[in-house]
């Protein structure tokens, strides 16, 4: 697959970005660090070469100098908030993200329950992580948050805050998703140090918009798209164009909070040490990439991955329509459609020529696969036994599991596990040739060659279901479907 990002380039210029930043600042930094930090999977589709890992691995570079605060909304806590992409609530997330970091050797210093208003699930929070000798402090609500700028710098807004007791120079603020409150955490911990004589900073670290990207070069577009529910929307920062004559990009939100931002800064530090909301980013993901239309290309593919998904969970939910009509206007600025990746027309050919659901998936050499639906395999089973065969090249028409390995599962499926369908799924398929694989060395090259589809686009006609759906991903795969289901039936699973 043809790459466009060099991964080590980037976490070194972005470690040797941080440390000047510190510097800047005596040495006491507070960096909010935005979006995913462990599996940035977004990143990695539309600046390929990226690893999803790559700022882990960046921060873990600069790991002794490193402490982590975890931010939690009290209200988050309450309401049993649940993180959409891994199924668990924000407070059971808040101790995975602690059991990660310190699995890597990173020193977690606390955890800061913002908003908090004595709320029982919160207390009851407390209570656990004391029980786990995690650290907990407090942050409450502020009255006239966020204008009312004279009364939040005081001892009446940040100075109610627990202090956050830190002991390295760069303090990471990270979360269990949006709205935690990251950004005050921040501020309140400025406002404790600069009373203590500490004249410490405060920086931000989000992948995206590239600020040094033209406003609509497409990897900045699928940031829109990738933030279609929220109505993000990217912008030229006004106040870096006017400061410094210099023409970047940032996102609404962030200039919109600007001017308030600026005059918290100026109350705690004295002087905002900066003048726009680019200055207080520290990303470098724009230099270190080494072909632009590569990225450009990849760009565009996941804005239209984005529609589909946009389009299943509407189909599925019927919420979302919004989302949906803002995804139509953002490929129409991007210039493309739903045809983009030669996978939908193979795959509705492959239909329309069958007669029932089918598959497409293109390889990374650019040659197109299909995948039918068959008495024993679905059309996600099919299309990955055909893939795989294609890159391993074995001869599409070689039987590769023989029925003696499929039939048996399928009987369990059908008569011991009552499942109506008696079709493998994707994940007992490769059960059944990994079997097949110990006494058969063609199988046993067929599935040598999984590693191979990470990062190819696949295609299907209908709705897969969700362990298909899980498996590809899973090996890396990117999967679109037609938001529509294979049968009438209102349930589906």
């Amino acid at each position: 697959m043809r790459q466009g990002f060099d991964n080590e380039k980037y976490i070194e210029l972005q470690a040797a970005r941080i440390r000047e930043r510190i510097a800047q600042f005596g040495g006491k930094l507070y960096l909010e660090f935005g979006g995913k930090l462990f599996d940035d999977h977004h990143a990695s589709r539309v600046l390929p070469g990226f690893e999803p890992d790559a700022k882990f691995r960046m921060l873990s570079s600069l790991a002794d100098d490193v402490e982590i605060v975890i931010a939690v909304n009290a209200n988050h806590i309450e309401q049993a908030k649940v993180r959409g992409d891994l199924g668990i609530t924000y407070d059971e997330d808040v101790l995975r993200l602690i059991d990660v970091f310190r699995s890597h050797g990173f020193l977690v210093g606390a955890v800061v329950l913002t908003q908090y208003a004595g709320q029982p699930a919160a207390d009851a929070y407390r209570r656990r992580l004391a029980q786990l000798g995690v650290t907990c402090r407090l942050h409450y609500p502020i009255p006239g948050y966020p204008h009312d700028i004279a009364r939040i710098v005081s001892d009446d807004g940040y100075g109610r805050n627990e202090y956050v007791e830190t002991t390295r120079p760069l303090v990471v603020v990270t979360a269990p998703g949006p709205g935690s409150g990251k950004l005050a955490t921040c501020l309140s911990q400025l406002y404790h140090e600069h009373q203590r004589g500490v004249k410490a900073g405060y920086a931000k670290y989000e992948t995206f918009p590239v600020w040094n990207l033209p406003l609509n070069h497409p990897v900045n577009i699928a940031y829109e798209a990738a933030t279609a529910d929220l109505d993000d929307a990217n912008i030229i920062d006004p106040f870096h164009l006017e400061a410094h004559g210099e023409t970047t990009v940032n996102y609404n939100r962030d200039v919109e909070a600007f001017p308030v931002l600026r005059a918290m800064m100026e109350r705690i530090m004295g002087e905002s040490p900066y003048a726009s909301p680019t200055d207080m980013g520290v990303n470098m993901a724009g230099y270190a990439i080494t072909d632009d239309e590569a990225c450009r290309e990849a760009a565009r593919m996941e804005i239209v991955r984005r529609y589909f998904t946009a389009a299943v969970a509407f189909r599925r939910t019927g919420a979302g329509l919004d989302q949906l009509d803002r995804l139509r206007s953002i490929m129409q600025k991007a210039g493309v459609d739903e045809n983009l990746s030669p996978a939908r027309k193979a795959t509705l050919d492959k239909e329309q020529a069958t007669g029932a659901p089918a598959g497409a998936m293109v390889l990374a050499d650019g040659r197109v696969v299909t995948g039918k639906t068959g008495d024993l395999l679905g059309a996600a089973s099919a299309l990955l036994m055909n893939a795989l065969k294609a890159v391993a090249g074995v001869d599409d028409a070689l039987t590769v599991i023989h029925d003696d390995a499929i039939e048996p599962i399928c009987r369990l499926k059908t008569e011991h596990l009552k499942s109506a369908n008696p079709r493998l799924h994707s994940d007992e398929t490769l059960i059944a040739l990994s079997i097949t694989s110990a006494v058969d060395p063609v199988a046993r090259r067929v599935i040598d060659g999984l590693d191979a589809l990470k990062g190819c686009d696949a295609f299907f006609s209908v709705i897969i279901s969700a362990a298909d759906e899980a498996l590809y991903r899973r090996l890396g795969i990117n999967v679109c479907c037609e938001p529509k289901y294979e049968r009438a039936s209102l349930y589906h699973r």
